[in-house]
Parts: C-alpha cells; structure tokens; sequence
C-alpha cells in the first residue's frame, strides 16, 4: 500500500468529457485518479467516450480500455455507477433507463447530498445552440478544437522535457478570447436556469471543459470539467461538501514534493489528504496575490414559482 492510497473516501464522484477514443483523452491521469480515489456513487456525466471521432478513425489504446474496464469492475464491487451521456456518445441514448453490466443509464438525474440538498445531473449540451440547431458547425468545431489539442500535446512534451508542469493551450484561449468567454458564462446562466424551473437547489453538468462551481442566484452551479485539458473531477463527502479537484496540478504538486531521487512517473510520497490540503492553501495564497477571487456579475437566477 503506498502513501497515496491513505485518501479519504467520497460519498460521489463526478467526472464528464473523457473523450475515450481521442488521442487528446487523458486516460493515464483518469486511470491514477480512479486507482487514487474510492466512492460510494460514481456520475459518468456524458462524453465518456467520443462518438463522433471514432465514426472518422479507430483509435482505442489499451489505457482507454483499462478506463472502462475499471469502471466496470467499480460497479461490479458495488460501487452505484449512473451514466448520463452526451452528445459526443449519443448513441447511448438508445439505452436510456437500462442497465448494462451494473451501470444505470439515464438521460437526467437528481441527487441528493448528504446535507440534503437536491441536485439536477445533466451533461448540458442540449442548451448550447450550435449543437442543438446547427450540428455540422458542431462537427467542424469538435476538428479546430481536436487540431489545438494536438499542438497542446506537442507543446507539452517539450515543457514535460524542460521540467514544466501541463499548460492547457484551448483553455487559455477559451478564457482570453471574448466569444467564448461570452459563451461559457450564457451557457452557465442557462443551465442554472433550468435548475431553478425544476425547483432543485444545484446543478452538475459537463460538455463545455470549464471545470466551475459558483451559485448563480439561488442555484449552485457545478461543472465538473473534463479529462482533455483540466483533468478535474468534483466530488462530495460525507458531510455533503462538494469540491473541485484539479487532479493534473495536484499531481504536478505531489511530484515536486516527492522524495529526492524519484522517478517523476512513481507514486509520490503524499498522502491524497496532504496534498489536497496543499492544493487548498496554494490556490487560496493565489488568489489572494492576485485578487482573482470568484467573484463574478452573475444574471440573478430565482426559484420559479
């Protein structure tokens, strides 16, 4: 048993836009994650595997299939396991309410945290209007944004080389350019609405890779991200807290911290308690410095009548 495995043990697991099939999937960090982190309910929020690039070309490496595999084998020693999918794995629309080797199948779900607040699980794509009205501007969207994935990957081998830690190059541009910033916040304003028509206290989607968790209005709004650019996953524990984990800078922090003489692919020699307890102080120290706390204009969004 190494250090790692002394991690504290979640009520739910979130995690969405894994894009299994891709050559951007990060399944090696995925694999770490699941093998790391133990729950009592696992949420495959959509685009799980992606659909749409394996209609054009094979691409299904061992570590993707160890991805499902290991899935599977949760579900199988008891862990629930809901997968709600996307519009990258549509097709398992087909299968919704059925169950396929102890995986429940759902278009949409409500879950309720242990501090009993009610939660509305959706993947979310089908309030963002290129997907739902235009899907060949989709389609050739899903080509640019799989061509900056590819430079990102190229990019990253060289800053893996210079000893720098992962830097997501779609992210950057996501968050500097103003369509898209543009896009993310109208994208979340939607979904939280909906939240508050269903009279639910919270919402936890996926689809558009913007890992968030913020109220708008009366609704919480939660993103859980994706397993392409941020790798991050949200989580609840026993008490009904829910948290982002940021898992490839969590790493990228445990290696650092790791013993002199390490091999940078070994298991480093913190604990998942210690380190997430590092990830909170360097990130609050942060936003500190830079005044970039997550206060944002938000379109207040009240509960329907």
């Amino acid at each position: 048993m190494t250090a790692m495995t002394l991690q504290p043990h979640y009520r739910t697991v979130w995690i969405s836009d894994v894009h299994l099939g891709t050559r951007g999937c990060q399944a090696d960090l995925l694999l770490d994650f699941l093998n790391e982190v133990t729950a009592d309910t696992y949420y495959l929020v959509g685009d799980i595997i992606d659909g749409w690039r394996l209609k054009k070309s094979w691409y299904w490496p061992e570590s993707h299939h160890a991805v499902i595999t290991t899935i599977m084998d949760k579900a199988k020693n008891g862990a629930k396991v809901i997968f709600v999918p996307g519009n990258h794995d549509e097709f398992a629309r087909e299968f919704v309410d059925m169950t396929f080797g102890h995986v429940d199948v759902k278009m949409n779900d409500i879950h309720e945290t242990a501090d009993g607040k009610r939660l509305l699980i959706i993947h979310g794509d089908e309030f963002d209007g290129v997907v739902k009205y235009a899907k060949w501007l989709a389609y050739l969207g899903d080509t640019a944004y799989n061509l900056a994935i590819m430079l990102n990957r190229y990019y990253n081998g060289i800053r893996r080389r210079l000893g720098y830690g992962y830097w997501s190059l779609s992210a950057y541009l996501k968050n500097r350019v103003k369509n898209a910033v543009q896009f993310i916040c109208n994208f979340e304003n939607a979904v939280a609405h909906e939240a508050a028509k269903r009279k639910v206290d919270g919402v936890v989607c996926g689809h558009i890779h913007h890992a968030e968790k913020r109220m708008i209005g009366d609704v919480l709004y939660c993103n859980d991200g994706d397993w392409v650019e941020s790798c991050t996953a949200l989580v609840e524990d026993k008490e009904g807290k829910l948290e982002l984990l940021h898992w490839a800078e969590m790493r990228q922090m445990a290696m650092t911290h790791s013993s002199p003489g390490r091999d940078a692919a070994s298991t480093p020699s913190l604990g998942l308690g210690k380190l997430i307890s590092m990830f909170r102080i360097a990130h609050g120290a942060d936003n500190s410095a830079s005044g970039t706390s997550k206060k944002r204009s938000d379109t207040p969004i009240g509960k329907t009548a």
